[in-house]
């Protein structure tokens, strides 16, 4: 343990804001090389947001029930509007930032920076505008699933290293067709008006090396795509990446206001990590926000126990700006406390944005919905979910598809029997849809995207009972084991 956050003047009676003196705390934790701040049994009124910008510092709680932070003003307030880099009035406070946020500090200055310029930023590992990073070495042909590649130049590499494999698409899109799980269907869709799915590559995918030995590199976990000639495969370093830290036992209340109508968010935001790897949030609570928890550009992150509570929300969980290798479990998104005002509208379990391999696991959603938000994510799981299936999904067209390949809904209740986003075996390329319960269409009906043969598959249908395993994820953990 590092610090208490009552020695640097933090108030649990809730009589004044604590945020100045819990960040000087996070701030020191992180300065001395990481650590633990406490946050004793009590309410904390915060009145700026939380920053935990080093690698290795935890921000812990007595618990969710026993440590609260009030958190009064919201993030427009805070920074500033923040709009969207592809135009119009959107709120970017809509699917961004936290009242407390894990993101490297260097890259947090310079997006704030960006945001009070309003010079609306990328969110990546690459920088504002896509273009800090260096490239380390070039990779030789690899296939999907392999974990030991060859570089040409193994000299900046070690073990332990944190690296960015980054695919560049080719003139015809077969990157974007190779997500999609190829053949006829993707070859003959018009990827090129898709100017938003276009502008999110080059697919960026942090990983940790493991092993050199000559030119052959191990790494940490499986390539999640091919690496061919055409896509320009190289190691990058991009920002340096916020490792190792976390927020566990607490709640974060916002004051209770009426939600915002679509996509105008002030960012009464809960809890999100930004370019954070290998991070957690344990035992968390959000109440009476805009948008609970996110993983923006960030890998290998888990959430454990938490719950989205209060006046209903747009995005309890979100989830983008290539966002990969996340594992969200025993989570759940409490049904809201009043009507939802006119104009707003709830999502559920986002993921968008060419994220990838991200698992949702023995989840309870009293309210929303599996939302696929285009941007054509793929290779994600949803396992083990009760689901009042009520949300929509969103998405712009520029966006491009629903689903890429490799999607899999493995045994989920609905508890409303509505089919969308969660049966998806006529939708989603390569997808399989099993041991969900018995459903029907309605509310709103997608078409697929793709044309031809989806090499889709539907088992155990109308049974979620009787399926063995239960959990895909922890049964195939487990043979890993």
């Amino acid at each position: 343990v590092v610090a208490n956050a009552l020695t640097h003047g933090a108030a649990p009676d809730g009589s004044t804001d604590s945020a100045p003196a819990i960040n000087r705390a996070l701030a020191e934790a992180g300065e001395r090389g990481g650590g633990t701040v406490l946050l004793p049994p009590g309410t904390y009124r915060i009145d700026d947001y939380l920053r935990i910008g080093h690698s290795g510092v935890v921000l812990r709680g007595a618990g969710s029930g026993r440590t609260k932070l009030l958190a009064t003003r919201n993030l427009t307030e805070l920074i500033g509007p923040y709009g969207s880099r592809y135009g119009g009035d959107k709120s970017s406070w809509s699917w961004a930032g936290g009242l407390i946020w894990l993101s490297p500090q260097a890259r947090h200055d310079s997006l704030v920076t960006a945001i009070r310029a309003r010079a609306w930023p990328y969110e990546g590992w690459t920088g504002n505008t896509r273009d800090a990073w260096t490239t380390l070495t070039t990779v030789r042909p690899a296939r999907r699933g392999d974990r030991t590649i060859t570089v040409e130049d193994p000299a900046p590499l070690r073990p332990g290293r944190l690296v960015v494999l980054r695919l560049a698409d080719d003139a015809d899109h077969t990157l974007l067709e190779h997500m999609a799980g190829g053949g006829p269907g993707p070859e003959a869709y018009l990827w090129d008006d898709k100017t938003k799915l276009t502008s999110y590559v080059p697919y960026e995918w942090p990983v940790r090396i493991t092993a050199v030995h000559g030119r052959r590199v191990t790494l940490e976990r499986p390539l999640p795509l091919d690496a061919r000639p055409e896509w320009d495969p190289r190691l990058i370093s991009g920002t340096a990446a916020l490792t190792h830290s976390g927020v566990v036992g607490l709640t974060l209340e916002a004051v209770e206001t009426p939600q915002s109508p679509h996509l105008l968010d002030k960012g009464y935001n809960g809890v999100t990590f930004q370019c954070a790897y290998d991070c957690w949030a344990e035992d968390v609570v959000v109440r009476h926000v805009d948008n609970g928890f996110g993983l923006v550009a960030a890998s290998a992150c888990t959430l454990r126990r938490t719950r989205v509570e209060g006046r209903g929300s747009h995005h309890p969980y979100f989830c983008r700006e290539g966002a990969h290798d996340n594992l969200i479990e025993d989570f759940r998104v409490a049904a809201r406390t009043v009507p939802a005002p006119a104009g707003t509208q709830l999502h559920g379990i986002n993921v968008e944005g060419l994220s990838s391999h991200n698992v949702w696991s023995r989840g309870v959603m009293e309210m929303g919905t599996f939302d696929t938000h285009r941007g054509m994510p793929f290779a994600n799981v949803r396992t083990e979910i009760t689901v009042e299936n009520n949300g929509r999904h969103g998405g712009d067209a520029s966006a491009g598809p629903l689903y890429g390949a490799r999607f899999t809904h493995w045994n989920v209740t609905v508890t409303n029997g509505r089919a969308g986003l969660v049966k998806i075996d006529t939708i989603a390329p390569y997808s399989a849809t099993v041991g969900i319960s018995d459903v029907r269409e309605f509310d709103q009906i997608d078409v697929p995207d793709f044309t031809g043969e989806l090499h889709a598959r539907v088992e155990a249908y109308g049974t979620p009972e009787t399926l063995h395993p239960k959990n895909l994820y922890e049964a195939q953990r487990d043979l890993r084991r």
